[in-house]
């Protein structure tokens, strides 16, 4: 990438899937010095095919990160759609991506996995980099609580549920996640990348297979506890759905992450008001937290639960500049 092109805030946004996506649409509008780190635990679909059959990291996170930082040209619209393309079929390639083999191709020709993700980012044109959170392709395990009630009284049962696509589904209350392997080896450009920040954006994503895994890494929870950037966290915009977090509010969510990273300090948050059952409550979490909150609406303004790049890529610019008198910023 050019010097010429350099612009903005240097930026690291954590999680996987849609919610990861989301957030990269919308920072890729107003910064070119983008990373997104990836969970890699992915073990469902074309991705877990993969995984099992070739030992690779699940790449389906990671396709659908580097098609979110293509540019609105014909070139980037050509190539996102094509990675995101998947195969119909009667035989092994139905429901494949091309994307995903196109990436486990690269891996396998270059025998490096960042290498393989930066040469696809070329060929898109992507605006910034992506890379995993591990160097190992990770499993998520959850002691789930399902509670029961008989002849008026309730019964809480637990269990463990193994895989990310079970623990995402999963309809009972999760009270803790771990990794398998506990101490995985975390991507050394991650590292660089978290130390290297001035913002980091967690969320919005499926909280307990997207965005908390992050925070078991040892290495990758250490960088974000250390790292002099600003910290910022996007909420979903939905109090309640469907699979690990039915029924959670937007405080809850809060409350979780930091269950699970106490002395993690937090800049700000952003929530759209409509995904708030009571602004009280998430504001004293926020500031528990050391955050200052945002409420902006930045869903789509036909009312699906999606984010609108435009309305968040400008809640992430009030947040920005709202601490750019603040010390710190690598930018000024």
């Amino acid at each position: 990438m050019s010097a010429a092109r350099l612009a903005g805030p240097v930026v690291v946004a954590l999680g996987g899937g849609h919610g990861l996506a989301a957030t990269l649409s919308a920072l890729r509008l107003m910064s070119d010095r983008l990373t997104a780190i990836v969970t890699v635990a992915d073990d469902g679909g074309s991705s877990g095919r993969l995984r099992a059959e070739l030992g690779v990291l699940p790449p389906g996170d990671l396709r659908m990160a580097l098609t979110a930082l293509c540019d609105d040209t014909e070139w980037g619209r050509t190539w996102s759609d094509l990675l995101q393309h998947r195969f119909t079929s009667a035989g092994s390639l139905d429901q494949h991506a091309v994307g995903n083999l196109l990436i486990v191709a690269l891996w396998e020709q270059l025998g490096d996995t960042v290498a393989g993700l930066d040469w696809v980012g070329r060929l898109l044109g992507a605006r910034g980099r992506v890379l995993p959170m591990a160097a190992v392709p990770l499993a998520i395990e959850a002691d789930v609580v399902d509670f029961t009630r008989s002849a008026g009284v309730a019964t809480a049962t637990r269990h463990v549920v193994h895989g990310q696509s079970l623990v995402a589904v999963t309809p009972g209350h999760i009270e803790q996640i771990r990794l398998v392997p506990a101490d995985p080896p975390a991507c050394p450009e991650a590292i660089e990348a978290i130390d290297g920040a001035d913002w980091i954006i967690l969320g919005p994503g499926s909280w307990y297979t997207s965005v908390l895994p992050h925070l078991l890494v040892p290495e990758l929870a250490a960088a974000l506890h250390r790292t002099k950037a600003r910290r910022c966290i996007t909420l979903n915009l939905s109090a309640e759905e469907h699979g690990e977090t039915d029924g959670m509010t937007a405080t809850e969510h809060l409350e979780v992450l930091h269950e699970h990273a106490p002395n993690l300090r937090i800049d700000a948050v952003i929530a759209d008001p409509a995904a708030v059952e009571d602004v009280g409550p998430l504001v004293s979490i926020a500031a528990d937290l050391g955050a200052r909150l945002l409420l902006r609406q930045v869903r789509t303004g036909d009312g699906t639960p999606r984010h609108d790049p435009l309305r968040l890529a400008a809640a992430y610019r009030d947040v920005f500049d709202d601490f750019l008198g603040d010390v710190g910023l690598r930018t000024m």
